[in-house]
């Protein structure tokens, strides 16, 4: 854990709970963690995973923990494929729930029971207005809604069609359960709003069991309630639906009373948040998967490279708030930076080859060692032996035939340190008939390794580079933001009308030093002068881009 992962938070959630265990009115803290399994999880989760989990951890001196519960609520949208990558991106991130992993479809019968209680009470009914006469009738925020046709039916009507409903007597839309509230409520949530409807189709849980599901508003306390969780937390969109959460806890027969809290969501530059235009995006095929490493979903940050501690430390950094804001993109990769530098090691690749053909060099079989640090930042890291020969590969940028007079790498005369190697002084180039420099021909000045130039020779840069008999090609994928919008969301033409056509750049003939020949899938390395880089974890011989060296995205701008 890092240092920003162990310092002290404090904000008005943690206020709250505090005092709430100051004066014993509650002897520990259940939070949890209820995402709907109807696609993977993205950066917003990660905040909201952060705070239930983080409050948990925090409070382990009481006892607390956090629950994993899937809102599995509507069976036309979740599969199990959700669940399991809810699972792993909850563990990846740092968190465990332990025993407490729950759905809300264990509670189908308990949301029955509640429904039926309701009902008894004179305090739902079921409606068989069409869903359009019901949108209509509930009125807007100027005009009062009016009353069904159906809201004052019997008691014993709406139990025994209610009942009909369960057993599947019914068509999709034919009728609903309503709660009984307020048709005048200045809060449309609280204007009789839906309970149950009729859903024939399979759940990934409790497959042909039942073909009616309660919705969202009704389920979410109840479920709150029966495992007895003390501070629901949630995002602030659902400030508007506390008074109905806290309607249905006290009508409802729970076991526990559960506080709902809101706080600000994560909102980011350059990105969508919703999970319905993710999906979109994967469909249509805009991105090759939820992993995609352009997709800020915690799937596809992982697959790109990105530490978890660096995704925590940045949810941290955002802090608890009941205040709306965006954050720049650029923030989260300035902790990724800041991660990697420290935890990442160093290797050399090329990713626009040019050959060097160091002409004083004993013999094409002869090989040297020279030893490199492993990580500059981290002393612990230790060095590497890295083979230098005759013939090596160097960046294209790094020479120029005509080079102006503050450009301090190869041209005619001039010399570069070889990273933990010679210097070496450039004297003749090679073109092909198309006029690009193909070979560039240099010396090497012995006795240079690890001392500084001779007099004479003026040496004010070193270079990357990769030996050419020991190297080893790759594909290299250069990752940048999906979009070219700030805000994708405000586009006049849509978020699809500002997807960024140089998201993804391909290059097929890098060529690595030799260790990273079978480097692990997932392993990030800082490829020297050139970026953070991650082997890709589902296709080999590919790296990833993790992050560049400097928020270069700010210049473009």
């Amino acid at each position: 854990m890092s240092a920003a992962d162990k310092k002290e938070n404090t904000d008005f959630i943690r206020d709250i709970i505090a005092k709430d265990l100051a004066s014993g009115k509650h002897d520990t803290v259940i939070t949890r963690f209820p995402p709907e399994p109807n696609g993977y999880l993205h950066i917003g989760h990660a905040k909201a995973i952060c705070i239930s989990f983080g409050i948990a951890q925090e409070n382990a001196g009481v006892s607390a923990r956090c629950h994993l519960r899937f809102d599995d609520t509507n069976p036309e949208k979740e599969e199990t494929e959700y669940v399991e990558s809810i699972k792993r991106d909850v563990k990846w991130l740092g968190f465990d729930w332990g025993d407490n992993l729950y759905f809300a479809s264990d509670y189908f019968d308990f949301f029955f029971d509640c429904a039926k209680h309701l009902i008894k009470g004179g305090l739902a009914y079921v409606d068989e207005q069409t869903p359009e006469e019901i949108k209509k009738n509930r009125g807007d925020v100027v005009t009062p809604g009016t009353p069904s046709p159906f809201r004052d039916r019997p008691t014993e009507e709406s139990l025994t069609r209610f009942d009909e409903m369960k057993a599947g007597n019914h068509k999709e839309g034919a009728m609903v359960l309503r709660a009984k509230i307020d048709l005048t409520s200045s809060n449309m949530n609280m204007r009789d709003p839906i309970l149950y409807r009729i859903v024939h189709a399979s759940h990934h849980n409790t497959g042909d069991d039942w073909c009616i599901y309660p919705m969202y508003d009704f389920a979410h306390p109840l479920e709150d309630a029966h495992e007895h969780i003390t501070h629901s937390l949630c995002s602030l969109e659902f400030e508007n639906h506390r008074p109905l959460y806290d309607w249905f806890i006290t009508h409802c027969p729970v076991p526990a009373q559960p506080r709902q809290i809101e706080f600000s969501r994560l909102n980011i530059s350059y990105t969508v948040m919703s999970k319905r235009k993710l999906l979109q995006l994967v469909n249509e095929g805009h991105v090759s998967g939820w992993d995609d490493p352009r997709m800020l979903t915690i799937s596809g940050m992982r697959r790109r490279g990105y530490p978890s501690s660096a995704i925590r430390n940045f949810c941290a950094r955002g802090g608890v708030t009941k205040v709306n804001s965006v954050t720049d993109m650029a923030i989260l990769e300035s902790e990724v930076r800041d991660e990697l530098n420290l935890s990442a090691e160093r290797r050399m690749a090329v990713l626009d080859p040019l050959k060097v053909i160091i002409t004083n060099w004993p013999a094409v079989e002869h090989k040297e060692i020279v030893e490199v640090p492993n990580n500059p930042a981290n002393k612990e890291a230790g060095t590497r032996q890295v083979s230098l020969g005759k013939e090596l590969w160097i960046e294209h940028d790094d020479f120029m035939e005509d080079p102006p007079k503050k450009f301090f790498r190869l041209g005619i005369g001039r010399s570069v340190r070889l990273r933990g190697g010679y210097i070496i002084t450039c004297t003749g180039f090679e073109k092909n008939d198309a006029g690009e420099v193909t070979e560039v021909h240099c010396e090497f000045i012995p006795e240079t390794i690890g001392k500084d130039a001779p007099e004479g020779i003026r040496c004010r840069a070193a270079i990357h580079w990769v030996d050419a008999a020991t190297a080893t090609d790759a594909e290299i994928r250069l990752y940048d933001r999906l979009f070219s919008e700030e805000n994708p969301d405000a586009a006049d033409g849509g978020f699809l009308s500002c997807l960024n056509d140089a998201s993804l750049s391909v290059i097929t003939n890098a060529k690595l030093e030799a260790s990273l020949a079978n480097t692990k899938q997932g392993t990030v390395y800082q490829f020297e002068r050139v970026g953070y880089f991650c082997a890709d974890s589902v296709d080999s011989g590919v790296f990833n881009r993790t992050v560049a060296l400097k928020d270069s995205w700010g210049k473009r701008k």
